[in-house]
This record gives C-alpha cells, structure tokens and sequence, in this order.
C-alpha cells in the first residue's frame, strides 16, 4: 500500500470515528435518526439504530450461542464445500493477513481460519465459533448486513456500532442454496490498515465457489470422504470431520495409499517406504496394522489399498494439472510432499510433483500463477523472470518479480 493509500484510510477512519462518537449518543438518546443526514453511509446509520436498542456499543466481545460453541458444524450443509475450499480459504487468509469465517444462517459462527497472530486478535472479540454476530447480538458488521440484505457487505473500522471493532474491516458476501434460500455468510476480516479493494471480489468469488458446489451435490447428502489428508507442507489428517494425530511413519503410508489407489503389494509398499534398509517384515506390518487400526478397518489387507473415499491435496494437484488447471494447482501446492520425510517412495512423489507444478508454470501464460509460485520458491530465478516478462510495463507488480530476482542471485 502507498503512503497516498495510507492516508486515505487514516482519512476515512478518523471521519467515522468523529461522525461514530457524534450521532451514536444522539441515537441512543432520542430513540430514532437524527434530523440531519451523516456522512455516513445510509445502510450503516439505520443498522446503527436499529441495534441500539438490544446492543450496547461498549460491549467487548460477541455473545456465545445458546450452549457455547456450537456443535453443528460437521452436520450444517455448508461443511462440505467449505472443507472441500478449506486449503484455498487458508492460503488466501494467511496470505492476506485475514481471518476467514462461514457462519449459518444466524449469524453464528460455524467455522475460522487464518494466521495465528490474526486468530488471536479474532477471538478476544469472539470471532470463533459460537460466537453471535447477528445485528440483534452485535450490532452492525459486515455480517449482519450480508444476512438482513442477502448481498455483499463491507464495513470499515467506525461504521462497525460496537467500538471494540473499530480497528477492523470486514468484507462478507451470502451463500445461497440451491433453492435460493440464504444459508450463511463468508466473512474475510482483516485489521483495517489492510483494507484492499480486491477484498470484497475475492469473498464474492470465494461464496460462489461454495454455491457452485452445493448445486453440484456437495452438500449433506454427499457420501462425506472418510479420510482428508494435507500433506503438502504441514501435514493434517482428519476423519469424518474429525482430527487425526498419526505418527510419521503411518503419514508416509496414507499419503502412498492416497497418491496411488490402485494399491501395492506388501513388498512394494516396504520397499516404498525403507528402500534397501533392513527392516523386518513383523515392524512393517505392525506399521501398517496401526494405520489400519486408527482408520477403523480401511486398509485393505492383501493388496494394501484404502477401502474408503479419501481427498488428499497432492491428489488434487495432480488431477488440476491433468485437466490444464494451473491456477488451481499452484493454490493447492502449499509446499513439499511430507517434506521431513525420506521414505524412497515419498520422496519420488515429491520430486514428481515439483517438477510437473513448475513446469505448468513455467509453460503458462498468467503471471498470477508465476508470481503465486514464486512465494514458494524464492530462490528460483527463472520463475520470476518468467513473471517479470508477462506483466506488462506498467503492472506495479514488477517491483516483486525483480526484487525476488534479486534476491534469488544474492
């Protein structure tokens, strides 16, 4: 952001804080609008009216919902798209320097993900789940707005009634059901020094990806993958929407099941995982019999294969890049294949996927996926040579690619 940006916002915000603490005691006082119009927006003045009579605007944070952190979440028909766009809400959040959220139709907060410096911050306000972030229980935000008006909302630092959020801005857009009907908001909230006019298309584009897949059965009565595996850069397992705590050495293994379905014999498998190392066949099979154990039974046992439905991100790299979607796979790419790991059969897959992600790349014509790329490989030089000669002479986004450049030779 420029200094000019900067001070425009600074600008803004020290308006809505003189027009905040000038007409919110008016309303609160007389009950109704005040006589002249605010040079605020007129959405923002009649939710500030509305709310004040059920939210005092010096609460500290978001009151739970009946019974505290809801439970819901695994059974609300959101939770499978969403989960399905889990990694690309996280990428973008922790990139962005957001916290994501999907609330239900309520207002309450279902679901959160982002940095842990910004999820820190979220939840001393109560932006978790459970928290109630309706215009009746928080007054206006973002979020109440998107509810009440069912369309995109954002609100910047004073706009918000309560004054503990007065150093955020939100942008939040509705998610519709096939029907129509309005099943929830996605939120993207940042500090409001960060507020970006891209924000706002984003979480537009982010709520139709989600409609998109509950029209296409993504919802409750889709048969839910048994087993969900990040491998790529951290790794994180669940089950059936629950967490997984697996050692690495069962990691190795789901993550090899996973990239090949098909399955392996057992002498392939160990072969796969120790090389020439002398291991014996009873440590092997105990390895695999544990996996077997924690995933409730769905490992094959003559053929080692898994006998449930599982999604992987290294799989859907894979099957993005098989169908020339390089922008998908460059999102999804969030690092190395189980980088600790030096089982033989890991680090094949992991130099495979590398190279045929790099090598989309550096055969694609958007410099967005160069430049995405290339946050993840700073010392390779000729990716972001290959971003700088497809943005144009005037793309402020050259200053990056010959920085990385730079760098990558220093």
């Amino acid at each position: 952001m420029t200094m000019a940006e900067m001070g425009a916002l600074k600008r803004r915000r020290t308006l809505l804080e003189h027009e905040w603490a000038r007409l919110v005691p008016q309303l609160r006082s007389a009950g109704r609008g005040a006589a002249d119009a605010p040079p605020v927006r007129a959405e923002v003045a009649e939710s500030w009216a509305r709310s004040l009579p059920t939210v005092d605007p010096g609460r500290e944070s978001a009151p739970p919902a009946a019974g505290g952190r809801t439970a819901g979440w695994a059974r609300s028909p959101l939770y499978r798209p969403v989960t399905d766009l889990a990694g690309e809400l996280l990428s973008i959040a922790e990139d962005a320097g957001f916290v994501a959220a999907v609330t239900d139709e309520c207002g309450t907060i279902l679901w959160t993900c982002g940095g842990r410096v910004m999820r820190r911050r979220a939840e001393r306000v109560n932006f978790a789940p459970g928290g109630r972030w309706d215009e009746g229980a928080m007054g206006t935000n973002a979020l109440s707005l998107a509810l009440r008006n069912g369309l995109p909302s954002t609100v910047f630092s004073a706009e918000h009634l309560v004054a503990a959020l007065h150093g955020w801005v939100c942008y939040c857009a509705p998610i519709h059901g096939p029907d129509g009907r309005v099943l929830g908001v996605l939120d993207l909230s940042t500090t409001w020094d960060r507020s970006h006019p891209l924000a706002l298309p984003t979480v537009r584009t982010l709520a139709s990806a989600i409609e998109a897949r509950l029209r296409d059965g993504a919802g409750p009565d889709r048969p839910r993958p048994g087993v969900e595996l990040r491998c790529l850069g951290p790794a994180r397992v669940s089950r059936a929407g629950a967490p997984l705590h697996l050692p690495p050495r069962q990691l190795e293994i789901l993550a090899l099941l996973a990239l090949e379905p098909g399955g392996f014999t057992p002498e392939r498998l160990r072969a796969s995982l120790y090389g020439d190392r002398p291991v014996t066949a009873s440590t092997f099979k105990a390895e695999v019999s544990r996996l077997r154990h924690a995933l409730d039974g769905a490992v094959a046992t003559r053929t080692y294969a898994l006998t449930e439905p599982a999604v992987c991100d290294a799989v859907e790299v894979l099957e993005a890049l098989g169908r020339g979607d390089t922008r998908t796979a460059v999102e999804r790419y969030r690092g190395p294949l189980l980088p600790l790991s030096e089982a033989p059969g890991v680090v094949a897959w992991r130099e495979h996927l590398e190279v045929v992600v790099r090598e989309a790349v550096l055969a694609a014509s958007s410099p967005e996926d160069a430049l995405r790329y290339g946050e993840r490989a700073p010392y390779d030089t000729e990716v972001h040579e290959h971003a700088l000669r497809l943005l144009g002479p005037g793309d402020v986004r050259r200053g990056i690619a010959v920085s990385r450049i730079g760098a990558s030779r220093r």
